[in-house]
């Protein structure tokens, strides 16, 4: 006899566990499977630490950014564990890049989010480790930071397993079937009767929405993240040193100390190549080494030390880049998010609107430029734009 719940989730990595949490801690019946095991390393939700931050391109991402900060906040009280560290965010780039700063300053002062304006001189000034040329500029916002990825994901499962959650690991989807407003669900042998169904399926969510005759236009690419022994550890200690974004093509990021002891991490941002996420290796890219090791020894040739470790991950992108946070067309009973590989900042915030759809029927949080059907989604060979 299958089991009866509320609300089945698809994926427990950091959008899924959020999801979770969420439809939990709301008092609804869910069981959660995840087809590896929990905190495994194959998707895109393990190491140390992401970005967090308010300094966005669009007033809808600075207003979901404001929203992400206040459900860390949930999520810690709950977790009784910190997840989100205030160390400053600091956008930096050439004048005339591929990344113009002016559209993140616009969105954000009409928002309301308050910023500084650097130029190279105060940027050299403040952080010496920037060895940039007097056409740089950056927009410093100081409550950018870090968010503990593999500690925050760990806390939305215990915390959602405390508020009664089902949560499963190694129990890979072999079935679903959709019959008079029910969902059927066969998972790690088991089967559930679920009423609404989360889809956070990561690099895995077409094989799932492929159930319900969908298809969405994503493309799957292994990144990695690449911790250097920095020359001058000092000043890049936590605490004085920001995390920052170099905005331009190609866009790189990095972080002060975290998580590595004696190590910087540094990577380039959807610098990757397509992969299956089934067959995909999990060795080094000599390529995106080389590519990080220019920039830095350019840059920021403080951090270009020793290469103390090299981690891969997977993007799920989207076209244009934008998440995708809505319900199924055709299915109002499906909620489906996908992060396009920036969207571990707002896992909480997104699982929170997983739960609003699937429990509510929609949400007060403002989704509509991260719709399922948008143009560009519906397109058959759309144009892809992977800056952020």
């Amino acid at each position: 006899m299958p089991s009866q719940i509320d609300v089945a989730v698809l994926g427990l990595g950091g959008i899924g566990s959020g999801a979770a949490y969420w439809l939990a801690k709301r008092g609804a019946r869910v069981a959660a499977f995840e087809r590896f095991e929990f905190g495994h390393a194959r998707g895109e939700s393990h190491d140390h630490s992401r970005i967090i931050r308010l300094s966005y391109v669009t007033p809808a991402y600075v207003r979901l950014a404001r929203e992400a900060y206040a459900a860390w906040e949930s999520v810690e009280r709950d977790a009784g564990v910190q997840l989100v560290f205030k160390v400053g965010g600091l956008d930096v780039g050439p004048r005339g890049g591929a990344i113009p700063l002016d559209g993140y300053a616009r969105a954000m002062d009409e928002a309301g989010v308050p910023y500084q304006r650097l130029d190279a001189r105060a940027i050299r000034a403040r952080w010496p480790a920037f060895t940039i040329g007097d056409d740089a500029e950056g927009l410093f916002q100081a409550d950018g930071g870090i968010v503990a990825a593999e500690r925050a994901t760990a806390a939305h499962q215990r915390a959602a397993m405390q508020f009664g959650a089902t949560l499963r690991e190694n129990a890979p989807v072999t079935g679903i079937d959709v019959s008079d407003g029910r969902i059927e669900i066969e998972a790690g042998g088991e089967r559930y009767v679920a009423r609404k169904l989360v889809v956070a399926a990561g690099p895995w969510s077409n094989p799932v929405l492929a159930h319900f005759g969908a298809k969405l236009p994503l493309e799957v690419t292994k990144e990695q993240a690449m911790y250097f022994r920095a020359r001058d550890l000092d000043a890049f200690a936590f605490g004085k040193f920001p995390v920052w974004i170099w905005m331009d093509d190609p866009s790189f990021y990095g972080f002060p100390v975290f998580g590595e002891d004696g190590a910087v991490k540094v990577t380039q941002d959807a610098g990757g190549k397509a992969v299956d996420p089934d067959t995909r290796g999990f060795e080094e890219d000599p390529a995106i080494t080389q590519r990080v090791t220019a920039f830095l020894r350019a840059v920021l040739p403080g951090a270009l030390g020793p290469l103390h470790r090299v981690k891969t991950c997977l993007y799920t992108l989207t076209p244009d880049r934008d998440f995708v946070i809505d319900t199924l067309p055709g299915f109002p009973n499906v909620a489906v998010a996908v992060g396009a590989g920036h969207a571990f900042k707002f896992a909480s915030a997104i699982g929170r609107i997983l739960a609003d759809l699937a429990l509510d029927g929609g949400t007060a949080s403002g989704i509509a430029d991260f719709a399922a059907d948008r143009s560009i989604l519906t397109m058959e060979a759309p144009p892809k734009t992977y800056m952020v």
